[in-house]
């Protein structure tokens, strides 16, 4: 299952805008990716009343992943990989 880990850097966590522009990236790239604190069950990271609902505050590692049976016909676990990639950068720039 391709996977990344990221720090959330928005000062406000993921609520509010911060929340708002990750999950539109998410849903954008066309992918079911899940996002999850340590020792909890991933949540649709395309849902933003989820991703909202988990409380992933400034500083909280996160892992956001894609079960490779979920990836789109046409498309490539590499370019699930290079998705993950993009997201976490995203997370870890929001200083919002």
């Amino acid at each position: 299952m391709p996977a990344r880990k990221a720090v959330v850097q928005a000062s406000i966590g993921l609520h509010a805008r911060p929340a708002a522009a990750f999950v539109r990236a998410v849903t954008q790239s066309g992918l079911p990716v899940t996002i999850s604190k340590a020792g909890r069950p991933g949540v649709d990271a395309r849902s933003l009343l989820e991703v909202m609902t988990e409380d992933f505050s400034c500083g909280c590692e996160v892992e956001l992943a894609v079960r490779p049976d979920a990836v789109p016909a046409g498309s490539s676990p590499a370019a699930a990989e290079r998705v993950l990639a993009e997201l976490c950068a995203l997370l870890e720039s929001q200083s919002g």
